[in-house]
């Protein structure tokens, strides 16, 4: 299917005009974000945590240490709420009530299951390392037994998520457009400074180019 089917949880019901429940647009955002925010109840109390994350087809893997409460949680197939907000610009307007940003998020519903088999694991830590460097998988030393099995992995269908955008200039209240004040989109992006080596580094070691090209909008889905 090329689009999710919005159901009771999925569907966007305040400002329902932004919701977007394409694939290819929720995957688009889940490639571009860094972090996502996992919800879940345990023993009666909320918890959000941040993780990190990466997609493989239509699973999201979510990474931590084996030792992590969330993960210990969520290995017994806990329904969880993933979350992912990518902020594209600051929405300025005439009135302080107005003010908004302009953004790009995902929520993912479902229920976790951790991951046991090892082809998969290295499959996730793959895609893990690729999410946040793409080329980076095959340059460094990969993971050791001792390695794997400190490090759980959980791993969340995409098979109920929307997302919801907001774009444009802000929308202020007829009256306010005649005020002499300012309006307008400040935009924002998520910019690579210059590679900074390790003090540990031997001299004649340069960035590789997924170093030193990184431009993080540019995405697979």
């Amino acid at each position: 299917m090329e689009r999710f089917t919005p159901t009771e949880r999925s569907a966007i019901k305040r400002l329902p005009q932004r919701g977007r429940y394409e694939r290819a647009t929720v995957k688009e955002i889940l490639d571009e974000g860094f972090v996502c925010h996992v919800g879940f109840v345990l023993d009666g109390q909320p918890f959000v945590i941040p993780t990190g994350y990466a997609r493989v087809e239509d699973v999201l893997y979510v990474h931590g240490a084996r030792a992590s409460r969330m993960l210990k949680a969520l290995s017994d197939g806990v329904q969880v709420c993933v979350t992912v907000t990518i902020v594209d610009g600051l929405v300025l307007a005439r009135s302080a009530f107005h003010h908004s940003m302009n953004y790009r998020s995902v929520v993912v519903f479902g229920r976790a299951r951790a991951v046991t088999d090892e082809a998969e694991k290295l499959t996730a830590l793959h895609a893990f390392t690729e999410h946040v460097a793409p080329g980076r998988w095959a340059e460094v030393r990969g993971p050791n037994r001792q390695e794997l099995n400190a490090t759980s992995v959980l791993a969340v269908p995409l098979a109920e998520a929307s997302a919801k955008v907001r774009v444009g200039p802000p929308v202020d209240d007829e009256a306010d457009y005649a005020l002499a004040v300012w309006a307008g989109e400040l935009p924002l992006r998520l910019a690579a400074g210059e590679p900074v080596a390790d003090p540990c580094l031997p001299a004649g070691i340069e960035p590789p180019p997924h170093v030193r090209e990184y431009d993080r909008a540019h995405r697979r889905v």
